[in-house]
């Protein structure tokens, strides 16, 4: 049986990372989508996330994207997060949208781009210092679309290079996480493609690199439940990205597509110690709303989390190794399915009302009249965006 009181206890300590940039107005490739009431400035990005933790309780932390959410003075900024109630989080660098990686950034051919791109990566160490960030998570759209475009191996040595750089420059309190996505820009090789990539460039760095899973940057058909399963064993899994996807990197609210998959995933977390915080493991939503309203989506995703969790946290694991050792296949399953078919709404609500929070965080929210204000209030000025 499981023990219900330590769920509650897991529930009520879980923490789940919210992106700056889901709050700026976001669209397809051909079209980016504006909302009324879209914040324009990274401050007003943080207040509105931290509506979200008002209501849910476990959103403490805002990731922050640089340039996007660049300012002219961090530690104020992070001042202002704090009188919000919630802090900086991540620091994600960008190497992806000048011109002058056309062809890649820390492994583009030319030294030139390279040394810019390696700049970037330590400005924003300097500005994981100045919040008291403790991640810098790194992603990377080097790849090529033609073979022979460049050489292969030597675009994973400048990516080494680069990477060793930045470790090294690192407090010792701080990590670097390494994201990979199987495809998109570059269609021919990406350089950091799949996770046994990120894991083999992480174990060289050392003990404070770890790989970052996102949901939706694998094939169709992955089992990445098996992906975290082996990362959680080896040490090596330092974030989840989490989104959902149909077909590629869609973006969309993480459990839209497939709520099981979510339970899956962490359900692997669970077995191998993941939600304790010595484990270490950041949950961060990384989602686009480009049709639903900002903030209600941020909590509508952190209720899916919290949801799949709950179900992950009440499998009766005792009965689970029992039913394997015995080569019990449909018993295994079946313990799985139970908690998985459990209706954890209940359970939700009172962890909410014990931590004194609204049952039902999304209806608080929406009486609380901040949509309404935030349409009236920001009139002017240019809405933060995709590249702002």
């Amino acid at each position: 049986m499981t023990d219900e009181t330590a769920v509650r206890t897991a529930l009520q300590a879980q923490r789940i990372e919210l992106p700056s940039w889901a709050f700026g107005n976001t669209g397809t490739r051909f079209k980016v989508f504006a909302q009324p009431g879209v914040p324009r400035t990274p401050q007003e990005k943080v207040a509105d996330a931290a509506q979200v933790h008002r209501y849910t309780g476990v959103a403490p932390s805002v990731a922050v994207h640089i340039p996007w959410d660049k300012v002219a003075d961090y530690p104020a900024f992070a001042a202002y997060a704090s009188d919000h109630g919630v802090r900086i989080g991540t620091v994600n660098a960008n190497v992806f949208q000048d011109d002058d990686y056309r062809l890649g950034s820390v492994c583009n051919p030319d030294p030139a781009v390279r040394r810019k791109a390696l700049d970037h990566l330590l400005e924003c160490v300097d500005i994981m210092d100045a919040t008291g960030s403790a991640d810098l998570k790194l992603w990377f759209a080097d790849g090529t679309n033609y073979p022979g475009q460049d050489d292969i191996r030597a675009r994973q040595d400048r990516l080494a290079e680069a990477l060793a750089a930045v470790y090294q420059r690192l407090a010792p309190q701080q990590r670097l996480i390494l994201e990979y996505k199987l495809f998109e820009p570059s269609f021919y090789t990406t350089d950091v493609p799949d996770w046994g990539t990120a894991y083999a460039h992480c174990l060289t760095l050392g003990g404070r690199a770890k790989v970052c899973v996102d949901t939706g940057h694998h094939a169709p058909g992955t089992n990445i439940e098996f992906i975290v399963a082996i990362l959680v064993r080896a040490g090596k899994l330092g974030a989840f990205d989490f989104n959902s996807r149909f077909y590629a990197d869609d973006d969309l609210m993480v459990g839209a597509a497939d709520p099981f998959q979510l339970f899956r995933i962490l359900h692997e977390v669970a077995l191998g110690g993941g939600f304790a915080a010595e484990a270490g493991i950041s949950f961060m939503l990384d989602q686009c709303h480009n049709i639903e309203p900002k903030i209600p989506a941020q909590i509508r995703s952190v209720l899916n989390v919290q949801e799949a969790t709950a179900k992950a946290l009440l499998v009766d694991t005792a009965a689970l190794a029992a039913a394997q050792q015995a080569g019990d296949v449909l018993g295994a399953n079946a313990v799985l399915m139970d908690a998985y078919s459990t209706d954890v709404r209940p359970l939700l609500a009172g962890v909410r009302e014990e931590m004194g929070l609204d049952p039902d965080p999304l209806a608080a929210y929406q009486r609380s009249g901040y949509a309404d204000k935030i349409v009236a209030d920001r009139i002017g000025g240019t809405q933060a965006s995709w590249g702002s």
